[in-house]
């Protein structure tokens, strides 16, 4: 007997936060009377479906899924995948109607993509629900189906339709077609899109790692073993999502995912995978340091539910990476050696000595860890600004409490680097773990504390992960901060504390900006190729003389904000006249960001400077997009279906280097199949025509679309509408 959910006031339908929950489909859904001579069977009925889901079959060799020790159809999203189905007889476009049904959880709603009914179409749009017919053959018929970018992660019950005029004919219940679908790091409009294959092959489908530990003057290593694609490990890794009670509408955002699964790793709080124990007593439970991986611990949580006993923070990260990768987000394991656990995230560790000198352990609450194990998990932020998005931390040993949980992150590794500090979640934590300044401080007979000594250089002086491709290790701590010692370090932390310190209630430590300086920046409209300048203009609005040391960094950025490199760090003591303003030009040239430029050429620009006189802060950051010169297509003569017709495209290289191995595409549906072609070289300044003969199948409005790639040169793109007459 299953129970009925408790009624609530507020809501209609209960939480529906259980991939593992089904609801009855009825296999006939009348629409009023059905008249006594009604059968079904005179009607078109599915004989049997065909999901094509072994590995070495087209849908999990396409998806990058074939490695999954799982007999059911695994696939990404966004990306189209092949299903056949058979009927009792020829299938009849004119008077048969059918459609699919996606339904995922115990309370399908199409509001809240947990019910997706798809219905035919001609063509598929990339990265939204659609299906079209591909081949027909007897009682046969093949369907492309394409599911969106941006759908909800998990296990998907498939159900076929079938229309008649006195109510809808079902499949029954059949959990042989029923469809994973996890996050694609292969498509452009996913969120977690990489766009390396090696770093694909090494962040999502490598399925052992390395985990450095030990400490900064001896680093040890040892291997890890994921597991991601073992038996019932794709299971499991669903059900702590389950076990986290995320709502099933959320689990198409990798942000809220791995928010909840960093507080469902560790047991503190909500019962999650595996206990910490650090004190050195493992009684009835394994010691952290004999786990070889993270299958025996995921399997063993998935049939107890009780947390696995014990685990340090190498093994928290482990298990989480094998989450992450499994559920396809890019996702690698890091260690910080010599990391600071900043117990009220003051952005500094506070060591109180005694009389004589050494460190009181009551007053002390805060620890430097020889060395502390988290994850990088790769995914846009569009809760953010620009810049943002790339790798973000995120932790699953319990250290803090966040929101009133033991969870960290994800919080972006750029604006770590930068200090700012102040962008959700939990990035002052972590900025505290790898930057904080360790002030020794001393109380004096009268009550008030003295600082006798600051070390801003022990804490993260190395943060490590594993080399992609190979076993060697790769250091990324530039990745989280500038170089110890450095002006920009200095400038970020001081831009950190500006952010993280504002939390701070007591007087003394208030925090007063410099509000007789103002600092602003401009960025030339400029054209890829062609070098530009970046102003930066001061206005003194005081009688007092200042000079601000200052630092512009460029980065290149992906089109979602994620930062791809630096390409330009510039340093330079800028000196401010009262009652004046003064302006600075930094010319970039195009050789700087030429070689690394990426996809949509979009450019990021943080300017930090410190006033020496009073040590404030001024920080601004600006995105800017360099111009893409556009394909240009035409069309000569008539356009009627079924008549030849002429299109051109054209394009002109705006670089001053020759392109080189240069693929156009072109398509247009119902005009032309795509067609490709490849141009060994095309010269600065010099211009490509290309002609193509074609003959419009279909009458109507119709797009033709091209796009060009080369390494030097990627995102041109051309459209044009075109009306193609009846003939």
């Amino acid at each position: 007997m299953d129970k009925k959910p408790p009624l609530n006031g507020r809501r209609a339908l209960p939480l529906s936060n259980s991939n593992d929950e089904e609801n009855e489909v009825p296999e006939m859904e009348a629409f009023g009377l059905i008249p006594r001579g009604f059968n079904p069977k005179d009607y078109l009925r599915v004989v049997d479906i065909n999901m094509f889901k072994e590995p070495h079959e087209v849908n999990k060799q396409q998806h990058h899924t074939d490695k999954y020790y799982n007999p059911k159809l695994i696939v990404r999203r966004g990306q189209s995948f092949q299903i056949q189905i058979d009927f009792n007889r020829p299938y009849k476009p004119e008077t048969d109607q059918f459609w699919l049904e996606y339904l995922i959880g115990r309370y399908p709603q199409q509001n809240k993509g947990t019910y997706i009914p798809i219905l035919l179409s001609d063509v598929l749009k990339p990265g939204e629900w659609g299906a079209k017919i591909t081949h027909k053959e007897n009682n046969s018929i093949r369907l492309s189906v394409m599911s969106s970018a941006t759908c909800i992660i998990g296990k998907f019950r498939l159900y076929v339709a079938v229309w008649t005029p006195f109510g809808i004919l079902r499949t029954h219940r059949n959990s042989a077609t029923d469809t994973y679908i996890l996050f694609n790091p292969w498509c452009q409009q996913d969120a977690v899109y990489l766009d390396d294959e090696r770093e694909r092959e090494e962040y999502v489908l490598n399925d052992i790692g390395i985990v450095f530990h030990g400490n900064i003057n001896e680093i040890k290593l040892r291997s890890w073993s994921y597991g991601q694609f073992e038996e019932n490990i794709l299971d499991a890794c669903l059900f702590l999502m389950d076990k986290a009670e995320l709502e099933l509408s959320g689990r198409g955002n990798p942000i809220k995912i791995c928010r909840v699964a960093s507080a469902v790793i560790n047991s503190r709080d909500d019962n999650g995978v595996i206990a910490g124990s650090w004190d050195n007593t493992y009684t009835y439970g394994v010691p952290p340091s004999a786990w070889t991986g993270s299958v025996d611990i995921l399997l063993e949580y998935y049939s107890s539910k009780q947390p696995v006993r014990y685990g340090q923070c190498w093994v928290f990260a482990g298990v989480f990476n094998t989450f992450l990768r499994c559920l396809g987000i890019p996702a690698r394991l890091i260690t910080n050696y010599s990391s600071a656990h900043d117990n009220n995230a003051n952005l500094q560790l506070d060591f109180f000595l005694d009389d004589e000198g050494k460190v009181d352990t009551k007053l002390t609450k805060d620890s430097v860890w020889n060395y502390h194990c988290w994850n990088e998990a790769w995914m846009t932020r569009p809760d953010l600004p620009v810049g943002f998005g790339g790798w973000q931390v995120v932790d699953g040993t319990p250290q803090e409490t966040s929101d009133g949980m033991y969870r960290c992150g994800p919080a972006s590794v750029q604006a770590i680097k930068h200090g700012h500090v102040c962008f959700q979640f939990d990035a002052p934590f972590v900025y505290a773990e790898v930057n904080s300044d360790i002030v020794y401080l001393r109380r004096a007979n009268n009550g008030t504390q003295v600082i006798e000594s600051v070390d801003t250089t022990h804490v993260g002086q190395l943060i490590v992960t594993k080399e992609v491709g190979r076993d060697g290790m790769m250091e990324i701590t530039e990745e989280y901060k500038f170089q110890e010692g450095s002006e920009e370090e200095r400038l970020a932390l001081e831009t950190a504390v500006m952010y993280g310190v504002k939390k701070q209630t007591v007087q003394d430590t208030s925090y007063q900006p410099q509000t007789d300086v103002e600092m602003e920046f401009q960025v030339q409209k400029a054209v890829l190729g062609s070098d530009f300048k970046v102003t930066i203009t001061f206005m003194n609005k005081s009688h007092n003389n200042y000079t601000a040391t200052t630092y512009l960094s460029g980065n290149i950025v992906f089109y979602t904000g994620v930062t791809k490199n630096e390409f330009k760090k510039h340093s330079f003591s800028a000196k401010l006249k009262p009652y004046s303003s003064s302006t600075f030009d930094v010319v970039i040239k195009s050789s700087e960001y030429l070689s690394d430029l990426l996809d949509q050429a979009s450019l990021h620009f943080f300017v930090t400077a410190r006033i020496n006189e009073t040590g404030k802060i001024l920080a601004i950051q600006k995105a800017t997009v360099l111009e893409i010169p556009a394909l240009r297509i035409k069309t000569k003569g008539e356009m009627v279906a079924g008549k030849e017709m002429s299109v051109t495209v054209e394009f002109t290289n705006p670089l001053k280097q020759t392109l080189e191995n240069v693929t156009l595409r072109l398509e247009g549906p119902g005009v032309l199949r795509t067609m490709k072609k490849e141009f060994r070289q095309i010269p600065a300044n010099s211009t490509l025509i290309w002609e193509v003969k074609c003959i419009p199948s279909r009458p109507g409005l119709r797009k033709l679309i091209a796009s060009l790639n080369c390494n030097a040169l990627r995102h041109v793109y051309g459209e044009l509408n075109v009306q193609i007459q009846k003939p």
